[in-house]
């Protein structure tokens, strides 16, 4: 969180990000540099333990919410990627938890995902109709809430949402007047840059803050133990270079070469893969939600760098003045049509991948995934595979009645298969020596097996014909 006077800016600005109010790590967490600081006070940085695994939402915007003032020459300005607790800045849409709440929440979380989402369904089945039964944090969180109030989390929401100046993004805003700027820029050319930032990042120290990390805080209960879904260890990189770390000293050279590059692959393949989950919340929660309580977004293309100054700074500061005066910008908001006929909270059921699929565009984005795909394409070869097979076997009969079956010649092994009589439409395989079937002769031999099964999947029988004898077959 940092400040500027009006005597400069004519506004004052805060700074809010996560992952920089740990203790160290500056590199890790992209911490902004001294001389940054320098320029303006800076807010919620470094001040919490690494170590610590239950700093929570809730915290983070008790001790914001604390600091944040609209002195005659301050204004807040939040600034971050962790769109989930800027929006908790933003609107009121967190519940208070108690003391051990966030240790409450670990024990939920390590319940395997379909008994937390069964535990759920028995104390809050709308709830639990919303959320995917793999998404413990949400599911363990509305648990967690039920056990701490006694009222449904679905109940609560519902009461929140009901509350004076409520809207699309859940409780009222906590403070007028808010704007956003969204920086955003070509993805190929973001792309780029974030592979340059790791690059960097290396080159900075990254590889020795993270081992002097896991020497300080006793390495064996970090390498063993640590849990990367809480604390700082879900700060990109310390997963991605966890490997490396360990077996450093313990393998080949060529081996930790190969692991190091592994790391900063992956580091460089998750770096924008958050990139774009920021992008997507910011169309989903704000484009998509026009209401009353959610501010407007003002789009700054940043590609071209030495258009800095044109195209994102001056654009920016006259939003910002034009806020400060109560004024409308000239910049027009961004604004994203948004589909009023979509379900969010629909589930659907993929056969072909064995997946649960929450929401209406989920579920597209699903069917034209790679995975899905891949999928449908083996079953498309088994059903083509199908097909050819039974394009070589006979198939006779007429009107519902059998006709006969030909005589399949000495001792062949083949498939026959036979239309049966109307009230059945029997479908009938012939296996091994030919023999007799419904009374029709099929040959000379003296049997044959004969497996009847109806058309719509009814369970089939056996019968072995003997000469003189007509078969008879049950359906189940």
């Amino acid at each position: 969180m940092k400040s500027l006077d009006k005597s400069e800016t004519s506004e004052s600005s805060t700074l809010f990000s996560l992952f920089q109010v740990y203790k160290g790590l500056d590199i890790i967490t992209n911490k902004v540099s001294a001389q940054e600081q320098a320029l303006c006070k800076h807010h919620m940085i470094s001040f919490v333990d690494p170590l610590v695994t239950n700093y929570t939402v809730v915290d983070f915007r008790n001790k914001a919410v604390s600091l944040i003032s609209f002195h005659v020459e301050t204004i807040p300005i939040i600034v971050g990627g962790t769109n989930y607790y800027i929006e908790s800045l933003l609107s009121k849409i967190l519940l208070d938890t108690k003391e051990r709440a966030a240790d409450r929440k670990v024990e939920l979380e390590k319940l395997d995902s379909h008994e937390l989402h069964c535990l759920l369904s028995q104390v809050d089945p709308e709830m639990a109709a919303k959320l995917h039964p793999h998404d413990k944090r949400k599911v363990a969180r509305s648990l967690q809430v039920f056990e701490e109030t006694g009222i449904t989390h679905s109940e609560l929401l519902r009461r929140q949402q009901e509350e004076e100046g409520a809207g699309p993004l859940g409780g009222a805003l906590r403070y007028p007047n808010p704007c956003i700027l969204w920086l955003y820029t070509d993805q190929a050319v973001l792309d780029e840059w974030l592979d340059e930032r790791v690059d960097a990042m290396v080159a900075a120290g990254l590889l020795d803050e993270l081992r002097d990390f896991h020497k300080r805080y006793n390495q064996e209960k970090v390498a063993g133990n640590q849990d990367y879904q809480h604390g700082i260890f879900q700060s990109i990189g310390f997963k991605e270079f966890h490997e490396y770390l360990i077996a450093e000293g313990a393998c080949t050279k060529e081996a930790s070469n190969l692991l190091l590059e592994k790391g900063i692959l992956a580091l460089k393949q998750v770096t924008k893969r958050y990139a774009r989950s920021q992008n997507k919340w910011v169309r989903n929660r704000f484009l998509r939600r026009p209401g009353s309580n959610v501010p407007p977004v003002y789009g700054l293309e940043v590609s071209d760098l030495s258009q800095w100054e044109e195209n994102v700074l001056k654009p920016a500061l006259q939003i910002v003045e034009s806020f400060i005066q109560g004024q409308q910008p000239s910049a027009e908001p961004v604004k994203m049509e948004g589909d009023e006929n979509e379900n969010k909270r629909s589930h659907r059921m993929c056969e072909l991948c064995n997946r649960v699929i929450v929401g209406d565009r989920e579920w597209t984005a699903h069917l034209k995934s790679k995975s899905h795909r891949h999928h449908l394409k083996k079953q498309r070869k088994l059903d083509s595979d199908l097909s050819a097979v039974e394009s070589r076997v006979n198939v006779t009969g007429t009107g519902g009645e059998q006709d006969g079956i030909e005589n399949l010649g000495e001792n062949a092994k083949q498939v026959q298969v036979c239309i049966g009589q109307p009230a059945g439409q029997q479908e009938s395989h012939l296996t091994g020596a030919p023999g007799w079937h419904q009374g029709k002769l099929l040959s000379a031999a003296p049997e044959a097996n004969i497996v009847c099964q109806a058309a719509d999947g009814r369970q089939s029988s056996s019968c072995r014909a003997q000469e003189d004898e007509d078969c008879t077959s049950s359906l189940s």
